[in-house]
């Protein structure tokens, strides 16, 4: 099972083509995220034209793809067209497992030195763009491709570093649960995701949730900010893989 595998400029406009057309998501200036993401961010969703970036953290396989794909679910669900570039290992049976689209999905595993033009392109048709940040990313084109995420109305969710984001979600750290003395399976992970941004997100904020698990999610309260009030939900995040 897998979402639609892109390769070379003709495919890509094939797919562009047809991902442009109205969709049942598409005039809504705000796409959902799983009601345990939507603390983090200031429209308590993804907001067309904004940037969403995705810190790849230390070590890289941190966490960071698990909260790509639990960015993605929901308005994927919704009817909104997905796109992957630069993650040759993304797993579509675990986006499947989540509830994205496959059919709605396109992966773009090595855009080789075209990258910028691939992303430019398919943030002209796809609601949400997802791509790995290379290293020698300039300034100057990242700043193209967030001008050009405004100006079309997708949302950028770079994974990788990325400076001048609007949004910028981190996995600060991870505890597993499963085993026992010496038995027993890794079965879930409770992490803690931290926010920081400009504007309506520059005030910094960390949630716990599982990953993958039942829901649980306790808003941590800032030391400056005084004491916070911790909530339960059961049922609505899972994902799935260790990433």
């Amino acid at each position: 099972m897998a979402g639609r595998m892109v390769v070379g400029s003709a495919a890509l406009a094939d797919l562009v083509r047809p991902a442009s057309a109205p969709d049942p998501a598409g005039g809504h200036r705000v796409l959902p995220v799983a009601p345990e993401l939507t603390g983090l961010l200031p429209n308590r969703g993804l907001r067309r034209g904004s940037t969403i970036a995705v810190s790849a953290g230390q070590p890289r396989r941190s966490g960071g793809t698990s909260l790509v794909l639990a960015l993605l679910a929901e308005a994927s669900r919704a009817g909104s067209w997905c796109a992957v570039v630069g993650v040759p290992t993304f797993g579509a049976g675990a986006a499947a497992e989540i509830g994205i689209a496959l059919d709605r999905l396109a992966l773009v595993p090595d855009p080789g030195p075209e990258w910028p033009t691939v992303v430019a392109a398919l943030i002209d048709g796809v609601d949400v763009v997802v791509t790995a940040v290379p290293q020698t990313v300039s300034a100057s084109v990242a700043n193209r491709l967030a001008a050009r995420a405004r100006q079309r109305g997708s949302v950028l969710v770079p994974y990788g570093r990325w400076d001048g984001a609007d949004v910028t979600l981190q996995v600060v750290r991870g505890a597993w649960e499963g085993l026992g003395s010496g038995r027993g399976r890794l079965r879930r992970r409770e992490v803690t995701v931290s926010a920081r941004g400009r504007g309506a997100a520059a005030r910094p904020k960390e949630i716990k949730v599982w990953l993958p698990g039942d829901g649980l999610t306790r808003v941590i309260p800032r030391p400056a900010t005084g004491g916070g009030v911790g909530r339960s939900r059961r049922g609505a995040l899972t994902v799935v893989g260790s990433a």
